[in-house]
């Protein structure tokens, strides 16, 4: 009776392990699927204000190339806290663009500074050139959202920026997208933006710790169920 308990309970937990592993490669799979689309749309064509501005679903611009040519609003620049680049913290530099010959402004992440250690509030200069600019970048959602403390999301540094409230609070017609400048550091600013990345190997690590713990439990059940246990009954038939 004992050996048909352990036999079930094992063949249920191999099965779990088995099926939770291959849910990971499945996940791992569309992940891949989500990857290569984010880089086909990298390779396609650049886009220009006006693409943005008559853009019905902005969702389908995400990760694509644009250029754009437009005013930059310096006082409306923000500093968001908190943000790393080259494994350093620091702060990324978020300044309004008003874009050549429309009424639209667009959100530009122009790059990252390092922040002062001794005193926070002490923000290296970052030239902001007048006149009209022209800037190459990509369509990204806007900077992820990190934990913060009441009061945090006002002010010239910030933890966040939602874009809605930063719409209202500026009254800028803020269009609903972010886009990442790229190009050569310039300025004062580090562009060494982190690609996209959907997190396929994670998927893939989870899904070797599955089978390898299937793996596990089936070595157990064969060593104490077949080699073990057999072991054990001719020594004590020898014994007695």
């Amino acid at each position: 009776m004992r050996f048909w308990l352990v036999t079930v309970a094992a063949l249920l937990g191999i099965a779990l392990t088995v099926s939770l592993g291959r849910w990971q490669l499945s996940r791992a799979a569309e992940k891949e699927a989500l990857q290569a689309a984010i880089d086909a749309q990298g390779r396609l064509p650049a886009l220009g204000a006006r693409d943005l501005l008559t853009a019905t679903d902005t969702a389908a611009l995400l990760h694509r190339t644009v250029r754009l040519r437009g005013l930059w609003i310096n006082e409306r620049t923000v500093y968001l806290d908190n943000r790393q680049m080259r494994g350093q913290p620091g702060f990324f530099v978020v300044t309004p663009l008003a874009l050549e010959h429309s009424a639209a402004v667009v959100l530009v992440q122009r790059g990252w500074i390092q922040r002062n250690f001794v005193e926070r509030n002490a923000l290296q200069p970052v030239a902001t050139p007048p006149g009209i600019v022209e800037i190459e970048g990509r369509v990204v959602p806007p900077p992820s959202r990190l934990y913060e403390f009441a009061g945090e999301d006002k002010g010239l540094i910030r933890q966040n920026l939602e874009l809605r409230a930063f719409a209202d609070e500026t009254g800028l017609p803020l269009q609903p997208l972010s886009v990442q400048q790229t190009g050569d550091d310039a300025a004062g600013l580090l562009r060494d933006w982190p690609a996209p990345n959907t997190g396929v190997d994670k998927h893939y690590g989870y899904a070797f710790q599955w089978f390898g713990l299937a793996a596990l439990l089936t070595g157990l059940y064969v060593w104490f169920q077949f080699v073990r246990r057999p072991s054990a009954a001719r020594r004590a038939l020898r014994g007695q």
